[in-house]
């Protein structure tokens, strides 16, 4: 009876039942990169919506605007109770494989990328959300 049970548990792992552990989620973009295209979308956004469209917390995101102004790839300008972000485009990648493009070249093809015209999504999905959100 033991041995049945020990069975039973045994075929319920996340391998069988296909959930991806932890580790298994990535993406190829960095939440810095996914906060600065959210940004550069809509100069206006909230950061409570950018924490929501790139999966991450509020606090996340405030440190992540930090950091991109301090770097000077953000310019941030108070326009009465809200923030308005304007991205320098014309500033190096940080990384020594990138380096020789430019913010605004990545930019322009994550957009341009996300303007193309694909594969019919599946019923019941679209492609590009009505309500303004960017699925990078």
């Amino acid at each position: 009876m033991k041995k049945a049970s020990s069975a039973k548990k045994e075929s319920l792992t996340p391998e069988i039942l296909n959930i991806p552990s932890a580790n298994d989620v990535w993406t190829f973009l960095t939440n810095h990169s996914h906060v600065l295209l959210c940004l550069y979308h809509n100069p206006d956004m909230r950061l409570r919506d950018v924490a929501r469209l790139v999966g991450i917390t509020e606090r996340m995101v405030q440190k992540i605007v930090a950091d991109l102004a301090t770097a000077g790839y953000l310019d941030i300008t108070k326009e009465g109770r809200c923030n308005h972000y304007r991205v320098n485009a014309d500033l190096k990648l940080r990384h020594p494989l990138e380096m020789h493009h430019t913010v605004g070249e990545l930019l322009e093809i994550l957009n341009l990328i996300s303007e193309q015209p694909g594969p019919k999504p599946k019923a019941g999905r679209s492609a590009k959300p009505s309500n303004g959100q960017i699925n990078v």
